[in-house]
């Protein structure tokens, strides 16, 4: 099974102090128990080194881009398209342009679920591991 990683995720498997670490853990776990394939596009890679750099610092930001271990999807320019599309298609929501790519890309994939806290995924209607029915806000 492909499991698309976001970057919440990753953050709260960093982040021991992080309210989901034990979560993002124990689900982690699940889906190496379940020989899922861990997936991240190039837009999260720098999605997720931005937000370590910012919340946990330069060392670990750059330790986890130098050493990461996930299988990146490019984002095409039909995904940027699509994106973009969505983000005026849903009004009422404020995925990020990030977010969507990663929507579109797991379309396009047939990715069937996403690794997250990041309320979007499932405000898009996405099946996610990770997350409680309540998370916490956009990152």
């Amino acid at each position: 099974m492909n499991v698309l990683v976001d970057s919440s995720a990753v953050l709260a498997l960093l982040n021991r102090r992080d309210a989901w670490h034990e979560a993002a853990v124990s689900a982690l776990g699940t889906l190496a128990r379940q020989g899922a394939a861990l997936l991240m596009t190039n837009f999260l890679i720098a999605e997720t080194h931005a937000l370590l750099l910012a919340r946990l610092g330069r060392d670990l930001a750059r330790e986890w881009l130098l050493t990461y271990d996930w299988n990146v999807l490019s984002v095409t320019p039909g995904d940027e398209r699509l994106a973009v599309e969505i983000i005026r298609r849903y009004q009422d929501k404020d995925f990020s342009y990030t977010d969507a790519t990663s929507f579109a890309v797991m379309e396009r994939h047939n990715i069937p679920l996403v690794f997250t806290f990041d309320r979007h995924f499932r405000q898009f209607g996405l099946p996610v591991v990770g997350e409680p029915e309540t998370s916490r806000t956009a990152l």
